[in-house]
């Protein structure tokens, strides 16, 4: 299991539809592989299909080398969607991602508490603890996770995620030290993109 985050940065509204379509495109490429491919978190950005930052999770085989091509600073290179007469074409984003051997954290210290799923899923839902919440005690950072049918899977998926949180945390504290041009939850640097996409239809040209 991976999580892979794709994120505008401090960009316009043109960058946050980039995630939108990278998005749309990382399905399509998963589904082909035989990968599952869940959002887990979304951070909209106003306009249907633009997106701030997504966090998605994939799973089974083939699922890191899929996320290895996603990992970095990306362009997509198109005339504004929003702005005709805009002079600008091209719009970076960037993807990271977090893999279960990046847990440094210890066990103990995080918290796990059990709680009932909300949502669809009818009588096993309303029914199961089968919810759960992971705090990091010492940052008091916490993550709730119900995605998962079974209480186990859920705990797995809620330290992964609470180790990707736990590293923007200490991510962003550094930048802030360094007065990088990086800030808060999303990270984008420009230039020497590694992937190149092209036009309204979002194809990958490199």
């Amino acid at each position: 299991m991976i999580l892979l985050q794709l994120s505008a940065g401090q960009g316009p509204l043109e960058c946050c539809m980039a995630v939108g379509l990278a998005m749309q495109q990382l399905e399509k490429q998963c589904k082909t592989s035989g990968v599952s491919c869940q959002l887990i978190e979304a951070e909209p950005a106003g306009k249907n299909g633009c997106f701030h930052s997504v966090l998605i999770e994939l799973k089974g085989d083939g699922c890191q080398l899929i996320a290895e091509k996603w990992q970095g600073n990306m362009l997509w290179i198109s005339p504004s969607p929003f702005r005709p007469k805009h002079p600008r074409k091209n719009w970076f984003f960037n993807g990271q991602m977090f893999e279960p051997d990046e847990q440094h954290c210890r066990e103990d210290e995080i918290c796990f508490q059990t709680c009932r799923a909300s949502g669809a899923g009818g009588q096993h839902v309303n029914t199961t603890d089968s919810a759960v919440r992971a705090t990091h005690v010492a940052s008091g950072i916490s993550v709730r996770v119900e995605t998962e049918r079974s209480q186990h899977a859920n705990k797995k998926l809620a330290k992964l995620l609470l180790m990707q949180k736990l590293h923007v945390a200490e991510r962003q504290k550094v930048q802030h030290r360094d007065k990088a041009r990086w800030q808060q939850h999303h990270c984008l640097e420009r230039g020497n993109p590694v992937r190149i996409f092209e036009g309204k239809h979002f194809c990958l040209k490199k």
